[in-house]
Parts: C-alpha cells; structure tokens; sequence
C-alpha cells in the first residue's frame, strides 16, 4: 500500500520536471520499513524509528523531511495518515560566507590555467575556458561540466539541461564569453573524440568534478592564490563572485530592484527566490549600499 502511494508521488513530483533520484530511494526504503512493522498507513512513530536510523544527525533530518513531505501529500486524500513533526531532527548549521574574488584575481586564475602542464594537448584550454566560463556567467561546476557541443545554441545562448531540481534554462553570455568560447570551440571541435561533451579529459570523456576541483587548486596555487578567507579555494566561490558583482550593479528603484533579483534568480538557476537574497546577508558591502538605496526610497516617498 505504502510502496504504491510512493511511486504516485515521485511519479507525480517527477512529471513536474524534477528527477528526485535520492528521494525516491529514500522513501521506498521508508514504504520497506513500514511494511515490515505491519503498517498501511504512515504513522509518526515508524517515520521517527526509520528517520532515527540514520547515521548521522543531517541524515536524520533529511529522512524525517521526505516522509514528512509525503506526509502531507497522502493526508490531503486520506487524514488517517499520521504528519510527523518535521523539526525533530533540525539541524542548525550556519552557512559559510562565501570568498569574493576581485577582477584581478579571476584573471589571474584563468591565465595560470595556461601554464597547467600539459598532460594533454588541450588541458590548458580546457580548463581556462571551463574557469573562465563559470566566472562570467556563475554556472554551477555540475552545469558547466555537463555542457553538449549542441547545447551552444544561436545568437550567443547556452542551454542548461538538468540544473538543480531537475530544470532547464537558457544563459544568454556577453559578447567577450561568446568570442572566448567561440576560440575554445573551434580547437574543440578539431579533437577526434566520440564524446560530445564541450569539457573533456585527457581520455576523452567528460571530466569529474574530482578532477576539476583538484585541478582548480592547483590552478589556484600557480595563481598565487592559497587560501580565500579560512579555506582552501573554490571554484563555486566564483558563482557566488558573479552573483554578488551583479547584485552591486543593481538599480535603486524599488521596481527595478524587484526585476533584477527576478533576473538574476532565473539567470542563476535559483529554485526559490531566497537563495538569491541570501547574497545580501552574507556580503556586507551589499547590505551596505542596500540600506542606502533603502533610505534613499523611504525618503522619496516622504517628499
């Protein structure tokens, strides 16, 4: 009964374009569980005892939402379904603030990707265009790694296939990407690989995103770039870089505020607006020139 209401769920939750691969491991793991307790219907105790399971307190919480979440679609149809307390097992972890490369920088770390050694002809390209892409348009090192050679479409656009949540969207690049990519494209395009894959490795198969990290250190360190706050560099600090440059470039009246963190939160990919808005929060000198332009607009609404 309950491994039946989880296939309608995920098939549901899926038709809507997202792909839920971890979820419906977990709840058909969850259905197991209940049924082996005798259970039909979900109850708050078995959701507790499977979610209490986890090895460790993320994994807990993580369990305990799922059911939860299913929780609510099964009790719309049917209130004997029992709704767990989804707080049970929260986790209060702070978000690091993210490192904020200056111009200099990202420059600095795209020209020593050209004297990475060169283990094969077009590693030095490679990576500083997969570098240099993600810094101009803040794709995710997932996103980027995943890029077709068709999915370079007309007039300067990238489609991303399958971002987070199982969306798709279009990234329209400035004039320079586009010249940039175009230059990597064309020596790309002369490999004689099977793959199409845009970024590849030096067997001619998509690259990991192991490999890109290590070698986006390494990138890092012939940049003269060892540590960025308390940390070891990253190469997503440099989408929260784009966002954050973006973010300062943002106009000061209301309505064009509320267009551009629209903009941005598509541009980046961003499932829920408050993802984008935690930008604000985590850099100061936004928070900063916000609460300017927020004083400034209370004071023409007082004129």
């Amino acid at each position: 009964m309950l491994s039946t209401s989880v296939e309608r769920y995920i098939s549901l939750r899926q038709t809507m374009g997202y792909r839920l691969v971890q979820l419906n491991r977990d709840l058909k793991a969850f259905a197991q569980f209940a049924t082996r307790r005798g259970d039909i219907h979900i109850k708050t105790c078995t959701a507790v005892a499977w979610a209490s399971a986890a090895s460790t307190p993320g994994s807990r919480n993580i369990r305990l939402r799922s059911v939860v979440q299913l929780a609510l679609f099964l009790h719309a149809e049917d209130p004997i379904h029992e709704i767990p307390p989804s707080h049970l097992f929260s986790v209060s972890r702070p978000r690091v603030l993210p490192y904020i490369y200056s111009p200099g920088e990202l420059s600095r770390i795209v020209s020593a990707a050209g004297r990475l050694w060169r283990t094969y002809p077009l590693r030095r390209a490679t990576f500083a265009a997969l570098f240099g892409l993600i810094a101009a348009t803040g794709l995710r090192i997932s996103e980027a790694l995943d890029l077709r050679l068709s999915d370079i479409l007309d007039d300067g656009v990238l489609l991303i296939r399958n971002g987070k949540g199982g969306r798709s969207r279009l990234v329209p690049l400035h004039p320079t990407v586009i010249n940039a990519l175009g230059d990597y494209l064309e020596r790309r395009l002369k490999l004689p690989a099977p793959d199409d894959h845009l970024f590849l490795s030096r067997r001619g198969r998509p690259i990991c995103i192991g490999l890109a990290n290590q070698t986006f250190r390494r990138v890092a360190l012939l940049a003269g770039l060892v540590r960025t706050g308390m940390r070891a560099c990253r190469i997503h600090d440099m989408r929260h870089t784009f966002a954050t440059r973006s973010l300062e470039q943002c106009p000061t009246r209301r309505e064009d505020v509320a267009k551009h963190f629209v903009a941005l939160a598509t541009y980046l990919g961003h499932t829920e607006i408050r993802h984008t808005y935690w930008y604000l929060e985590a850099t100061p000198e936004l928070m900063i020139d916000i609460a300017k332009a927020a004083d400034l607009l209370v004071g023409q609404e007082d004129a």
